[in-house]
């Protein structure tokens, strides 16, 4: 097979050359990340990852002990962003 000299590139389909692609979206969204936790005081941590940040230490205990009736063999605790204290949430016995 011979080569020819006359090579001819083209462009993607529906792409110019010499034009900046048009931003519709932010980058964040395009990659797929999540945007970061709320910024409330009381942080609800599984495995010690952040699920949710919640104003009072009541409302993280209640949505944990929630999480941690149905699995209860998830690590599951509040975490106080001020003292910078985790407490682990127990289910109580009957």
């Amino acid at each position: 097979m011979a080569r020819t000299k006359d090579v001819t590139w083209r462009a993607a389909p529906g792409r110019r050359t010499g034009e900046a692609p048009v931003a519709e979206e932010s980058i964040d969204e395009l990659i797929g990340r999540r945007k970061p936790p709320e910024q409330g005081r009381y942080r609800l941590q599984v495995d010690r990852q952040t699920k949710a940040s919640y104003l009072t230490r009541e409302a993280a205990e209640e949505a944990g002990l929630a999480i941690k009736r149905g699995f209860p063999i998830l690590h599951v605790s509040v975490f106080d962003a001020e003292e910078g204290q985790s407490t682990p949430v127990v289910v109580p016995e009957a």
